[in-house]
């Protein structure tokens, strides 16, 4: 699909790896609506990049319906979707004192991370499956999932059953919209430096960096944009998850 003139939707893209590719779709010409609870980063931002904010939970129909209609009414329809709203918690399934995980927030980051995710998905597609096609599709999909999916860690397995729900969802939703011509792939990135990352010590950032085969370092948020920006141009890229990841496997802590 050709970015330029085309109007885009970014969740999370107030800051980090939503923050760059809304950047990067805005520089190549998009309408871009920024859609976060953070009302401060995302305004700042989209003011930054030429955009619109929307302040959306991505858990509530009714807050993404009007959304999306209202970015609708500010850039078209939109024709374009990257997910990168999620949130992350560190907790072991048994912890200090034989503590159970805490089921609300176990249910807190699937609502957020796979559930959010695919309520904006469904609400994108309906309203996309009734434009006009734009050359041979009428639509893209980029969701964010993570090398947790495959290689979650310790204290990771709300993290990581969330990241890997949007794997597993991946194919057949693609498969669901292919009939509309609206295309779907995941990006799962590794260890990229975003705004939790940022916070931590720099010896600890170069430590998880070494990790990395190559090149040894963390992901730039600037990256995960390009890759956004291959997967919407290039229409034969569907039902698939992508790890840009620098060849890691995680390891257990």
């Amino acid at each position: 699909m050709q970015i330029k003139g085309v109007a885009a939707i970014v969740t999370g893209g107030g800051s980090g790896l939503g923050a760059a590719s809304a950047a990067k779709l805005a520089s190549e010409g998009a309408r871009v609506a920024i859609f976060d609870m953070n009302e401060e980063t995302g305004r700042a931002h989209a003011a930054k990049i030429g955009g619109s904010f929307f302040k959306v939970n991505v858990t509530d129909v009714a807050s993404v319906q009007e959304a999306i209609a209202a970015a609708e009414k500010a850039h078209g329809i939109a024709r374009v979707l990257v997910n990168c709203a999620g949130i992350a918690f560190g907790t072991k399934t048994v912890g200090k004192e034989f503590a159970p995980h805490p089921l609300d927030q176990f249910r807190k980051v699937v609502e957020v991370n796979l559930i959010g995710t695919f309520n904006v998905i469904t609400h994108f597609a309906a309203r996309a499956a009734q434009a006009d096609p734009l050359g041979e599709e009428r639509g893209v999909i980029v969701n964010t999932a993570s090398a947790a999916a495959f290689d979650g860690q310790v204290g990771q397995a709300a993290y990581a059953a969330s990241k890997g729900g949007i794997v597993g969802l991946t194919l057949p939703v693609a498969r669901d919209l292919a009939q509309h011509a609206i295309r779907v792939v995941t990006i799962a990135p590794g260890i990229f430096l975003t705004p939790m990352m940022a916070g931590l010590p720099q010896n600890v950032q170069d430590s998880l960096g070494k990790q990395v085969p190559f090149p040894s370092r963390l992901g730039k948020p600037e990256e995960y944009a390009l890759m956004v920006h291959s997967i919407v141009s290039n229409p034969m890229l569907n039902g698939e998850t992508i790890r840009l990841d620098g060849a890691i496997r995680m390891p257990p802590r």
